[in-house]
Parts: structure tokens; C-alpha cells; sequence
């Protein structure tokens, strides 16, 4: 069945390629049609399709590779990775520290080397952003998701990227998606926003040492956030604790 395009079809796009993602086999070769037949598939335009696309790419139903096509669920690794002993043998503090090692030097090099059609689509991405910042948990997830991602791929380093896909499929852990979220708050939540579009404007205007500076503060701030909330339910806990129970010393060793 083909449809009539729609005017502003993002959203439209994004359901329908759900519904069809949900009809498919999720085996390791199944491929989507090429975009020019799946635009026309679901009756939106190109630009459109290539939006809900990038949305499904973060949230790991398909992945991409240039010049093969677009593929069903989470892009495999070249080397065979154990993400569960990963995640429960890390903790989100020690994923902060490599994400702020790894991903303000991507987007030095996105900065660099970014194409007009990648800023256009970061551009897209943050507001997006912008636009999910009050809305629910899920939706402001996957566009802030969708973001970190695409400056990533702009960066057009194979061997970082893959270092940043680890951890953004670590991040995406139920536990963790809970803390990031208790650590949001609405000035918070307004203040990533602007730091998404100074990250932008600084790969725009082709300035590495603005744009990784830029994504350093950024997550910085996330970092804090993280750290604040962590501090309080630790706090908490200690505070329920039931007053029979020794605490620990300095070293967090039990008292004596």
C-alpha cells in the first residue's frame, strides 16, 4: 500500500517504521528496502524518513553502514563484546570519566570534518532536543541519544565510534536511564539545551577547540548532576539504615 506524503512527516514516519520494524524478522540479515523505495513505501519524503531513521539508530532497532543499506537491530561489533559483565562490572561515574576522554575529542574532529548535510542534521537534533525537554522520559532519551550519536558519526573515525557505541549501549541500562532522569530537573534540563546549541554553533562555524570545549562543559554538567543524585540516595540509605547496624569507618571498611 502506498500513502500520500504528508506535509511534516517526521513523526509519521517514525510510527510507521515502527509498526514495520515490528512485522520484520530481527535476524542479523534482514535489510530494510533502500530509501528511495521505502520513502515511497510509507509515503513520506526522503529528509523525513532519513529523521525517523536516525531516531531508530540510537534506540538500536536498525543500524547503517554507506554503500550496503540499512539492517535490523543493533549494529554488530567486529570484536565479540560482553555488554552485561560490562555494565555490572562499571558504574555511571566511571562512564562519565570515559565519555569525557572520548567525546569531546569526536567532536573536535566532527568540528573538522562534519559535512553541511551532517550540521543540518545536528541542527535538526538539537532541537529536537529542545523540543522534548519537558516532555516525557523516553522521548527526551532518544533525541539527546540521537545527538551525542550523530556528532559522533560526523567525527568519521571508525575505531572512536565503536569505543562511543559501547558506551551508549551500556547507557542504556533500565538502572541507569532511572538515575539519569532523577538527576534532571526543568533549569537543568533548559541549560542542556543551550549547550546542545553551543556544540553545534561551534561545529558549524569549523572551530575544534570551541566545539570540544563546548561538549566538555556539557557533560561536565551531566556529571555533576549525576554526582548530586548519587551523594543523596547514598545519603538516604545511610540515613534509613537501621541504628543497630555499625557504620563504616574512614576506609568504608565495617567499624569494629
Amino acid at each position: 500500500m502506498i500513502f500520500e506524503p504528508l506535509p511534516d512527516s517526521s513523526d509519521f514516519a517514525l510510527r510507521q517504521l515502527r509498526i514495520l520494524l515490528d512485522s520484520l524478522d530481527s535476524g542479523a540479515d534482514t535489510q530494510l528496502p533502500p530509501e528511495r523505495s521505502l520513502s515511497r513505501q510509507i509515503g513520506v519524503g526522503r529528509r523525513a524518513l532519513r529523521r525517523a531513521l536516525e531516531v531508530l539508530e540510537a534506540e538500536g532497532r536498525i543500524w547503517r553502514q554507506q554503500g550496503k543499506g540499512t539492517f535490523v537491530g543493533s549494529r554488530p561489533l567486529r570484536t565479540k563484546v560482553d555488554l552485561e559483565a560490562l555494565s555490572s562490572g562499571t558504574n555511571p561515574l566511571e562512564i562519565m570519566e570515559a565519555r569525557l576522554e572520548i567525546e569531546p575529542a569526536l567532536t573536535r574532529l566532527a568540528a573538522l570534518r562534519a559535512s553541511n548535510g551532517d550540521i543540518e542534521r545536528l541542527t535538526h537534533l538539537a532541537g529536537k532536543t529542545a523540543s522534548s525537554a519537558d516532555g516525557d522520559m523516553d522521548s527526551r532519551e532518544l533525541w539527546d541519544g540521537a545527538f551525542h550519536r550523530a556528532i559522533a558519526e560526523a567525527a568519521g573515525n571508525s575505531l572512536l565510534f565503536m569505543f562511543f557505541d559501547v558506551m551508549n549501549r551500556i547507557r542504556q541500562d533500565p538502572t541507569w536511564r532511572r538515575l539519569r532522569e532523577q538527576a534532571r530537573s526543568k533549569p537543568g534540563q533548559r541549560n542542556y539545551v543551550n549547550q546542545h546549541s553551543r556544540i553545534v554553533a561551534a561545529i558549524a562555524a569549523r572551530d575544534g577547540g570551541a566545539a570540544e570545549q563546548a561538549m566538555r562543559e556539557h557533560l561536565e554538567t551531566v556529571r555533576a548532576s549525576l554526582l548530586r543524585i548519587m551523594t543523596r540516595s547514598t545519603t538516604t540509605a545511610q540515613d534509613n539504615a537501621p541504628s543497630d547496624v555499625s557504620s563504616p569507618d574512614d576506609q568504608g571498611r565495617p567499624a569494629a
